[in-house]
Order: C-alpha cells, then sequence, then structure tokens
C-alpha cells in the first residue's frame, strides 16, 4: 500500500530530475515579451477611454433622463 509520504517523496525525486523543471534562480514567468510596452499601453488607453465613456454617459443621464 502506498502511504502519502511515499507519493510526496516520488514526486520530489521525479521533480529534481526532470529537464523542463526550474532552478532556483529562475523565474517562473520568464522573459517578457517584445511587445508588453505596447500591450501594456494599449490597455491603459482602453481604461482611460471606458472611465470618461462612464463619465459622459452618467452627465448625460443626469441631464435628460433624471427629473431635475
Amino acid at each position: 500500500m502506498t502511504t502519502m509520504h511515499d507519493t510526496e517523496s516520488e514526486i520530489l525525486r521525479q521533480a529534481a530530475g526532470e529537464p523542463g523543471t526550474l532552478l532556483s534562480g529562475q523565474s517562473i514567468l520568464g522573459e517578457p515579451e517584445p511587445w508588453e510596452a505596447w500591450e501594456t499601453s494599449l490597455c491603459l488607453w482602453s481604461i482611460g477611454i471606458g472611465i470618461a465613456g462612464l463619465v459622459i454617459l452618467g452627465v448625460l443621464v443626469n441631464l435628460f433622463l433624471l427629473p431635475g
């Protein structure tokens, strides 16, 4: 019968010998993609446009739909 300790030991032994495992000095995420700066800029512009749209929509609803 296999115990939990035996299973954990087997997993650790396999991970230590696997060629695809990371060493302690390596990053889990790897190197950034070359388009990372452009993608970040695109996301920030999209968030800014969305917030501006919500503000404009809120003003229009306040002016035309709410009783005043």
